[in-house]
């Protein structure tokens, strides 16, 4: 009997726990929960105060990126400062260069038009005695160029009186500068000259009064003059050493080829003219 008790009590002291913990009680299990909460508030602050160093170094990670970048944006400043000052330096250094230069070309002009202002005041000084003797010396080439038309072959002869007779109105004229008239002898000298060296036909009245008739007159230089009437009737030339028209019909066809050839209606070629016998010079 007692063996048997006491297998059974053995049998029913495993199932007591069980039984304990199927009847916990409600009290009991609301404490079980409220020790949870307080673990679990207890833990947090050890995680917030283990993140605390990690948020510095990033607060001072993002503090240095921010010092870089702003260390950087004034360097490119900084860099972009100095490009343009150097550019500015550049363009000084060329108009510099420049201004020296140029300020070299008028050092010279300057020099050159004190130079020439010396040399007008210089003729300023003289101007007086050179126009003192410049008109004399214009009055007898007028004078010359006078006596010269006169005595010369007469062709053209109005034309060449009447431009004389100009440089003896315009010797007296105050209001043309001694040069003007100094330029107008020379020229008709100049002209003077042409005549010499030129082959030339014009038409002119030959003879005096009612007996004046036209005539084609054919100039070669000053060492022929020789004319034909329009009909052809009559011709002739200019003797040098008699002062005075000659007739000789016998001229008639080499006066027309002469006058063929100076109204450039013909080649030039050689040409026949009437030439005065030479004479003996007397010393």
């Amino acid at each position: 009997m007692r063996s048997t008790t006491s297998t059974t009590r053995s049998r029913r002291h495993p199932a007591g726990p069980r039984n304990e913990a199927r009847t916990m009680t409600p009290d009991r299990n609301h404490r079980s929960r409220a020790v949870v909460l307080m673990a679990l508030m207890l833990t947090v602050p050890v995680y917030a105060a283990d993140t605390q160093p990690l948020d510095n170094l990033l607060a001072q990670q993002a503090a240095g990126d921010k010092a870089a970048k702003a260390a950087q944006d004034k360097i490119d400043q900084l860099d972009d400062g100095t490009q343009e000052m150097l550019g500015k330096y550049r363009r000084i250094l060329e108009d510099t260069a420049s201004v020296t230069k140029y300020n070299a070309h008028l050092t010279e002009q300057v020099v050159a038009q004190r130079a020439e202002i010396s040399s007008i005041n210089d003729q300023l000084a003289t101007i007086e005695t050179t126009s003192r003797d410049v008109f004399p010396l214009m009055e007898k080439m007028v004078a010359t160029l006078e006596q010269f038309v006169a005595l010369d072959v007469p062709f053209k002869i109005e034309d060449r009186t009447k431009r004389v007779q100009t440089l003896k109105g315009l010797l007296g004229r105050a209001d043309v500068t001694v040069s003007e008239k100094y330029r107008r002898i020379l020229e008709a000298y100049q002209i003077e000259m042409e005549y010499g060296r030129t082959l030339d036909s014009y038409e002119t009245k030959l003879g005096e009064g009612d007996a004046a008739s036209l005539v084609d007159v054919v100039r070669l230089g000053r060492v022929a003059l020789m004319y034909r009437r329009p009909d052809g009737k009559d011709a002739g030339y200019w003797d040098t050493a008699a002062k005075q028209w000659v007739s000789d019909p016998g001229l008639a066809k080499d006066v027309e080829h002469s006058l063929r050839v100076a109204r450039k209606q013909g080649a030039p070629e050689l040409l026949w003219v009437q030439l005065p016998a030479p004479t003996e010079v007397q010393q």
